[in-house]
């Protein structure tokens, strides 16, 4: 089943601003919230659905490669829902201040009913960012990378203890009576922000926090057609939180290498061939370069300079998943800068001919004319 748009699932136009982005996702959000639909799987796919739209719109960097390439962009953990792993407790996590109340809290207080006994899983992980340098040829088809990462992550040999405030819930709540009966609010816990729990006593090597730095190796997957400068996020594979909290994502900043002769322009690769006078008359086959090696293509007797060549699907993968681009080779008829006396009286005397002499027809299309034949 395709996944539905974004924009449509919180009934926003694509202009919508930051403020009606959060106050569609409120709306949404109440309506399938798990608390007034219990035991309803259809309402909360839907109120899933609606927190993983907001998790794109409300980031402008996510929400602009998503205007770019649809759902396709969030793949290969591209957004924060890319691989569609947050679950509820994720949603009330991140979320849960949408209706104001503070600390993550908010949802509950709101429906005044503890969420359901959710727990707050108190702060969440920073996130890493690393730069990842791609050739032409793994960007045209797509490439997996296995690189490495130092992350903070939950260290062995910590124990804990459970908050008094909160008693272990990571929430402290109200009653407030009023004239339609009792009204219970809750909040995240200001003693222990939400996890419910202290350090107790951990190793020399561990931080205050409970976390250490470990190096991991994480094998990213990169679809074709990225471009230099895009963003790709994994979600979770930042660095770990303290206390059980949930991870921060690992953010992926994509540098194009530059290739030696090919061009990338869009999804089509650009190649300037260049060839002599005597071939182009006479017609020759060359030998050109491509991103999976090298082909053979033919030089029609009379090639004129500035003929566009097309070799289908030599070029970059769609990032969308539609296809890939073209080559173009550019012909350049080569002309000698110097030539000696016998190639100058050679050339003297087949000036004066007639064949030699410019007689462009409407089949001998000007430059713009064959530019927009091959992009038209």
């Amino acid at each position: 089943m395709a996944k539905r748009d974004y924009y449509d699932i919180l009934g926003i136009s694509k202009g919508a601003s930051d403020a009606e982005i959060k106050k569609a996702y409120r709306k949404v959000a109440i309506k399938y919230h798990p608390d007034k639909n219990p035991d309803n799987p259809e309402a909360e796919d839907k109120f899933k659905e609606a927190a993983e739209a907001y998790e794109v719109l409300r980031d402008p960097q996510k929400r602009q490669r998503y205007d770019q390439f649809g759902h396709e962009g969030m793949k290969g953990g591209a957004g924060g829902f890319g691989g569609g792993g947050m679950n509820m407790e994720d949603i009330f996590s991140q979320f849960g201040d949408i209706f104001g109340g503070g600390g993550g809290g908010g949802f509950e207080s709101f429906f005044g009913g503890g969420g359901g006994g959710r727990r707050s899983r108190g702060r969440r992980g920073s996130n890493l960012r690393i730069k990842l340098k791609l050739d032409l040829k793994e960007i045209a088809h797509g490439s997996e990378k296995k690189i490495k990462v130092n992350r903070l992550v939950s260290a062995d040999g910590v124990t804990y203890k459970t908050c008094d405030t909160c008693g272990g819930s990571g929430q402290v709540r109200r009653v407030t009576n009023t004239m339609l009966g009792q009204m219970v609010s809750a909040s995240t816990c200001p003693t222990c922000h939400g996890s419910g729990k202290f350090i107790d006593k951990k190793p020399p090597h561990v931080d205050n926090t409970g976390l250490q730095s470990k190096e991991e190796v994480i094998s990213v997957k990169i679809p074709a057609g990225v471009t230099d400068g895009m963003q790709l996020s994994m979600s979770g594979k930042g660095n770990e939180a303290p206390m059980g909290g949930p991870a921060g994502d690992l953010i992926i900043l994509i540098e194009e290498i530059e290739h030696d002769v090919l061009k990338r322009d869009g999804n089509n690769i650009i190649y300037d061939l260049y060839v002599n006078f005597v071939d182009a008359v006479l017609g020759t086959t060359v030998e050109v370069p491509t991103i999976d090696g090298k082909v053979k293509i033919k030089i029609e007797t009379g090639t004129q300079s500035g003929k566009i060549l097309r070799l289908r699907g030599k070029g970059v993968g769609d990032v969308n998943g539609y296809g890939r681009g073209d080559q173009l080779i550019h012909v350049n008829v080569w002309t000698p800068k110097k030539v000696s006396d016998d190639e100058k009286e050679m050339l003297e005397s087949m000036r004066a001919s007639d064949n030699f002499k410019p007689n462009p027809t409407k089949a001998d299309k000007g430059f713009f004319d064959r530019v927009k034949e091959f992009f038209n």
